[in-house]
């Protein structure tokens, strides 16, 4: 069920721009936390994510890196998933996220272990009447069938997502940032076409090109979808997550394609996901998806008229 903890409750949050009084239908943007790091297949952690994040939003504030304010954004905290049984835990979240998407409510999940896109994607599929796009923002492509046994791992994400039925096939996904491989993932490549933008082609093009292509791949989808693990970041900036990949994006890159997708695509909502602060005491990845946070929704402003 949802819960919320003091930091969601509070106006403080997230910039100072959460409005605990609203409903869902009149925020701007929904923010909801997913603290469930049962997922993995290596190290845990992830389930701090959430609330070390909301109690860390009160120090920022509704300005953009261009000193563009969005201090008019309206964000409601939704609050935490939270209990003991995955089965019961992701079904709620799936219908949460259907009745945000018929509802054309934006939202922003933090994660929790990236097992939680699962039912956030199966929730966008629940909502909508046609096909999505997914853009997935990652170190890993998330698409072994099982890992370690697990059919919803965090592992499994997209290969689970290849099952809805708005998801007719690996043209509806995108991949960026990836530099590791599973072999169930290496068989599955050789057989399927996979869009996918390695950490080492968008060092080697640029970001900026990286993102354009990706832009007119995905540009025939009326409504697309973000899901970014943090460990897309080198461990250089964001070394709190459970399984870091040497090699990857840098913050700089992230922010830039961030703000080219979400400015030339119909982004309908995204999630951050696999921020793991007890593995880094100086909350590196926090502050990375933090400022992640923040500056997408600077872009979200913009598109409603409310960036000034």
């Amino acid at each position: 069920m949802l819960k919320k903890d003091q930091f969601a409750k509070d106006k403080g949050a997230w910039c100072g721009l959460n409005r605990p009084e609203l409903s869902e239908k009149e925020a701007d943007v929904v923010v909801f936390g997913i603290p469930f790091d049962k997922g993995v297949s290596y190290r845990a952690g992830a389930s701090k994510g959430p609330s070390v994040l909301r109690e860390n939003t009160f120090s920022s504030t509704p300005y953009t890196e261009e000193f563009e304010s969005f201090e008019s954004l309206q964000v409601y905290d939704a609050g935490d998933f939270t209990g003991d049984n995955r089965e019961e835990i992701f079904e709620e979240i799936t219908q949460y996220v259907a009745e945000l998407v018929r509802n054309n409510i934006f939202f922003t999940a933090v994660g929790g272990d990236h097992s939680v896109t699962i039912p956030i994607e199966a929730g966008i599929n629940r909502g909508l009447e046609e096909p999505f796009g997914i853009i997935h923002i990652d170190a890993h492509f998330d698409l072994c069938d099982t890992l370690n046994g697990d059919p919803l791992s965090h592992g499994s994400v997209q290969r689970r997502a290849l099952e809805l039925s708005n998801v007719k096939g690996t043209d509806q996904l995108c991949f960026i940032g990836i530099r590791s491989i599973e072999p169930d993932e290496y068989a599955f490549k050789k057989e399927n076409s996979i869009q996918v933008f390695s950490a080492k082609t968008c060092h080697k093009l640029g970001m900026e090109r990286v993102a354009w292509d990706v832009i007119a791949r995905m540009r025939k989808f009326n409504k697309i979808y973000i899901t970014l693990d943090i460990d897309c970041l080198d461990p250089a900036f964001a070394a709190g997550t459970g399984t870091p990949q040497f090699g990857g994006l840098y913050s700089r890159q992230v922010l830039d394609l961030m703000e080219i997708l979400l400015k030339e695509l119909n982004v309908i909502a995204f999630d951050v996901v696999e921020v793991a602060p007890e593995l880094d005491p100086s909350l590196t990845s926090m502050f990375a998806a933090r400022k992640i946070i923040t500056e997408s929704w600077g872009r979200l402003a913009a598109r409603l008229g409310k960036l000034g």
